[in-house]
């Protein structure tokens, strides 16, 4: 309601040219397809022909390149907290409703390009990493609670892919539990969609996770 009120007292033309910006902003920085460029650049391979053909943080350490994996994790997660970022400050001196609403559209389109990169022919990543990096500059410490929860789920049983789940589950309803009074209706359910697109990406996993095909990193913990 608050975003929506700000929007109509605000210049609908100088409105709408920023919320573009800050779209193809975030879509082109998340685009940028770091898992890709980095073993293409260190290895002389192409990651897309390796394990499950992700292009994703899990993908790079499967193919044995753990340091690489790690940085494409990082760089993955920066791009979505910077995305947030730059939205926040071309907003900068507008209602603050605004400035929220622009900061969760730039997490939405960011994540959007990790997932489907124009370079790539829009065949990317899960999200995750990206995903993380969004909630890490909207609401740190809903990040770091399913940060939390995501490394216990993979201590305990050794899936990546269920512990991605779980932690995009629980992390919309974190981030409005610990922002109370932030986010209008509209930016409320972009949050969630920041997440559900995650989780529908992840669809063949939750196959293969009921069929007990599921691949895990090393044994499974009881």
């Amino acid at each position: 309601m608050l975003a929506t009120a700000a929007l109509l007292h605000s210049k609908p033309d100088a409105t709408m040219s920023l919320y573009l910006i800050v779209v193809v902003v975030a879509y082109l920085l998340g685009s940028i397809p770091f898992g890709f460029l980095l073993v293409w650049l260190v290895r002389k391979e192409d990651i897309r022909a390796k394990g499950s053909g992700n292009i994703g943080a899990t993908n790079v350490l499967r193919s044995g390149a753990k340091g690489l994996g790690i940085l494409t994790f990082v760089l993955d997660g920066s791009k979505g907290y910077a995305a947030v970022a730059v939205a926040e400050f071309l907003a900068r001196g507008k209602d603050p409703a605004i400035v929220h609403h622009l900061a969760i559209v730039g997490g939405l389109f960011v994540i959007l390009g990790h997932i489907f990169p124009v370079w790539l022919h829009f065949k990317g990543g899960k999200g995750v990493a990206t995903a993380f990096g969004v909630f890490l500059a909207l609401c740190w410490l809903a990040a770091l609670s399913a940060l939390g929860l995501w490394l216990a789920v993979v201590a305990l049983t050794r899936y990546v892919s269920l512990a991605s789940i779980l932690a995009a589950v629980v992390l919309p309803f974190l981030t409005l539990w610990l922002s109370p009074g932030r986010y209008g209706y509209a930016s409320g359910a972009a949050v969630f969609v920041c997440c559900w697109v995650v989780i529908v990406k992840h669809r063949q996993n939750i196959v293969r996770l009921m069929q007990g095909t599921e691949h895990g990193f090393g044994p499974r913990g009881k």
